[in-house]
């Protein structure tokens, strides 16, 4: 982090790509240094070297050496800290929730547009969790499971059910708290009972879980 801005770096190997989101990033207000790198493999040297100490990853899924999958589960066996948003045109289902098992903390797609990107970044590094709104719906419409929201064998209450269905619509912690006149604490309580229950291993697990069994509306 510089200057309380977010470092971030930016892999991908398509050159022009990287250089038009590295200048996109750099009219942000919460970024501060950012870098390039064309596949997992340059990444990871470059962090080893001390180059750059990045915050957050911009990373691509198909590349040459060192794919997204490989990058990212190696990040998140040696340098858990660094956040990781997936951004690709793929929108593979499969893949999606495959990535999110593998620890993502978000995945955007590259035809989104600067403020869904900035407000991923956002999200992302107050340790919450992005999906863009197109998958969300995609992986709701190849869930398998029963129709009826808040289904009861999974013995969810009903003030769970609401703080699930907002946590899928993208809010943190504080503004649930905020809209449901709650505290923070209460808040944060409900979302960790929710991971328990689900037995997800982090938000965007729950929000695959929740959106899969058709828990909430989409």
């Amino acid at each position: 982090m510089t200057n309380g801005k977010f470092d971030i770096i930016v892999t991908d190997d398509h050159r022009l790509f990287r250089k038009g989101m590295c200048a996109l990033l750099s009219e942000f207000d919460d970024v501060g240094l950012t870098g390039e790198a064309g596949h997992g493999e340059e990444l990871i040297q470059q962090i080893k070297l001390g180059e750059i100490s990045p915050d957050l990853v911009l990373l691509d899924i198909n590349m040459p050496v060192m794919d997204g999958v490989e990058t990212t589960r190696y990040l998140k066996a040696h340098y858990p800290g660094i956040r990781i948003i997936i951004l690709s045109m793929e929108e593979d289902v499969q893949l999606v929730t495959h990535l999110i098992g593998e620890g993502v903390d978000g995945y955007l797609l590259k035809n989104s547009d600067p403020d869904e990107l900035e407000h991923a970044i956002r999200m992302v590094m107050r340790n919450e969790f992005y999906l863009s709104t197109s998958l969300t719906g995609a992986i709701f419409r190849g869930g398998t499971a029963t129709d009826k929201v808040g289904v009861p064998e999974f013995d969810f209450t009903e003030r769970e059910l609401e703080i699930l269905q907002l946590i899928c619509e993208q809010f943190t912690a504080t503004e649930i708290a905020e809209k449901l006149l709650i505290s923070a604490r209460t808040a944060e309580g409900h979302r960790r009972k929710l991971l328990e229950k689900s037995k997800s291993k982090n938000m965007a697990g729950l929000v695959v879980f929740a959106i899969k069994n058709k828990l909430v509306v989409i």
